[in-house]
């Protein structure tokens, strides 16, 4: 198998431990876990297994392809597609064990014409503006007679201390009194974090299982699951006031040491980071200098005289401190990491 110069060494331990908080922050309620985006980026196949070894029976994908690619993975367990079924995902829809998630009237009818008798789960739109019903619609009887599984909302502030949070809390408690389902949920990471009483009977946590950090309740909690490093490609010295990267928009102060290393924007290592980012070799802290490119990145290596061509570079990606570093979001920087990378587990 050909060499990558890339990998993400990810701590299963770490994972399960961080699943663990989240369910003991979500007292009797049951917590699920959100593996879209191909597990926020880390592999949603082998999340599902260490999660379900660890006790989740829950998982949230987006799309029919993310339940359809994680059919053995999560089979026996419980498989919800946020998204709900467009008209041409209904064979596959009905003929999947995973639920829909019904956001819209015409999302109802669908389902209600082509199968009638299969649970699905309902999504309100309690001030978030994303997808779901109306309260309006949800009160009509639209939904009446459904078989409903889980009756959800979403949470549109819940990273802050916003009045919106109880006000969505309280209106869900309202709707969820009138419409008859097995469970409702509401809270996601930042959610559970607001206490007990937005937990209901099954929490949707994601950013928190992989490490992120959604709110300072979490802080010192939640460990960080996946660390990225890349392999130097050249080591050299550069005279004072050379120009580095596109658009030379960082001089060297003075003559210095580089390292260019095997990682850019096409791997999820977003131009955020440029002049702003750090790696880290035997310990020693290395600034990112210039424009982080396509497919590399520099690093001014000075502190780090043992350094050479080929050898591995951790970049710093605890996501609190790199989201600060980057201006990204938590959930940006483990979405976007490229597929170039190696996955090795531990």
């Amino acid at each position: 198998m050909p060499h990558s110069p890339l990998r993400l060494v990810l701590e299963g331990e770490a994972l399960v431990a961080n699943w663990r908080w989240c369910d003991a922050r979500s007292g009797d309620a049951a917590c699920g876990a959100a593996v879209k985006a191909d597990g926020y980026g880390l592999g949603a196949a082998e999340v599902v297994r260490r999660l379900r070894a660890a006790g989740c029976r829950d998982f949230f994908v987006a799309t029919w392809a993310e339940a359809a690619a994680l059919a053995r993975e999560a089979e026996g367990a419980s498989l919800c597609v946020l998204h709900g079924p467009a008209e041409q995902d209904m064979a596959e829809a009905v003929a999947a064990p995973a639920r829909p998630v019904l956001n819209s009237a015409e999302q109802v009818r669908r389902w209600r014409q082509a199968a009638p008798e299969r649970p699905c789960d309902v999504m309100i739109d309690t001030g978030i503006g994303r997808l779901g019903l109306s309260p309006e619609e949800a009160r009509s009887g639209l939904l009446d007679g459904l078989p409903i599984d889980t009756l959800m909302s979403h949470l549109a502030c819940a990273d802050e201390d916003s009045p919106a949070n109880p006000r969505q809390r309280d209106l869900f408690a309202e709707l969820a009194a009138a419409i008859p389902a097995r469970r409702r949920s509401l809270a996601n990471s930042a959610g559970l974090c607001l206490g007990r009483r937005y937990a209901f009977d099954l929490t949707r946590p994601g950013l928190a299982v992989y490490g992120g950090v959604p709110r300072r309740e979490a802080e010192g909690h939640v460990r960080q699951v996946a660390r990225v490093e890349a392999q130097a490609v050249q080591v050299k010295e550069v005279p004072a006031g050379a120009g580095i990267g596109y658009n030379a928009t960082w001089h060297a102060p003075e003559r210095c040491r580089l390292a260019i290393l095997n990682i850019g924007y096409a791997d999820g290592y977003l131009r955020g980071f440029s002049s702003r980012g750090r790696a880290r070799f035997e310990g020693a802290a290395l600034p990112v200098v210039g424009r982080v490119s396509m497919d590399l990145t520099a690093i001014r290596c000075d502190a780090a005289p043992g350094l050479r061509e080929g050898d591995w570079v951790e970049i710093d990606y605890a996501l609190p401190e790199a989201s600060a570093q980057s201006g990204l979001s938590q959930y940006e920087l483990l979405t976007t990491l490229g597929g170039r990378h190696a996955r090795s587990w531990r």
